[in-house]
């Protein structure tokens, strides 16, 4: 998160999905991925809080197609690959919880989830969430088209969640189901965890591709990233806000003048 979203490339389909759940670095996932495969990667959180206000709503009505039910399946899928055409992957959540239906839409596609100790991801998350919780987050995102949705978006988020871990909030108990549920569903030859502070060697080991020559490994601060963007909306909405009841009070002192 944090950083500019990916604009889709002709001729370019899904390569990689990643399947690894927030805060595992898929930042720097998705920037190596960027590198070699030569594409635009889909790094949902990105895209949803720094793309177009159609980003967000669409990930909602694929949530609310999928809460639904198998009956809602090919909805799901139809939006789903509406969505993703133009890149060369797809990374973090929700997408890291669409897996099988990522896998029928693009059946020659790698599964590569990011790992972390499962008991720093939890503090992670907890910290995470302290900050969206905040009482006045959905008032200051009101202004804004496509942000004035992201508290229902994560509690879209938070029901699919649910739905496939059992646990309210996720916990370590998520992690570990959610790598439990890979297993499960993706075969053994086409699953792939990975480590980001092992660098390039397994990941291009992993897609058959060279080692980039003189390129380091990106690096992500994926706390920081939140931050700066996370700042970035609430200037957005407060100076909206501000802008907004200026208008308004210009407009009442002329009334009263005119009255």
């Amino acid at each position: 998160m944090g950083q500019q979203a990916s604009v889709p490339a002709p001729n370019t389909s899904i390569q990689v999905i990643g399947a690894g759940l927030p805060r595992t670095g898929s930042a720097s996932f998705s920037r190596a991925l960027e590198t070699l495969l030569e594409g635009p990667v889909y790094h949902c959180g990105t895209q949803t809080t720094m793309g177009t206000p159609d980003e967000i709503k669409t990930w909602m009505q694929i949530l609310q197609h999928w809460l639904r039910g198998p009956s809602d399946r090919h909805t799901v899928l139809k939006l789903m690959h509406r969505k993703l055409a133009g890149y060369a992957a797809i990374t973090d959540s929700p997408g890291a919880q669409f897996v099988p239906e990522l896998m029928e839409l693009f059946p020659t596609a790698k599964v590569i989830c990011t790992v972390r100790d499962p008991d720093s991801w939890d503090a992670s998350m907890k910290q995470v969430r302290g900050k969206t919780e905040m009482w006045f987050v959905r008032a200051v995102l009101l202004p804004l088209p496509g942000m004035r949705h992201f508290i229902s978006y994560g509690m879209l988020l938070r029901d699919q969640w649910t739905a496939l871990y059992r646990e309210t909030p996720p916990g370590r108990d998520s992690y570990t189901r959610h790598v439990a549920w890979l297993k499960e569903i993706v075969p053994a030859d086409r699953l792939v965890f990975f480590d980001v502070r092992d660098g390039w060697e397994p990941l291009c080991a992993a897609l058959g591709r060279d080692v980039p020559a003189d390129c380091p490994f990106p690096r992500v601060n994926d706390s920081e990233a939140i931050d700066r963007t996370a700042k970035y909306h609430v200037r957005r909405g407060l100076t909206r806000w501000a802008v907004g009841l200026a208008l308004v009070g210009v407009s009442v002192v002329a009334l009263v003048r005119y009255w």
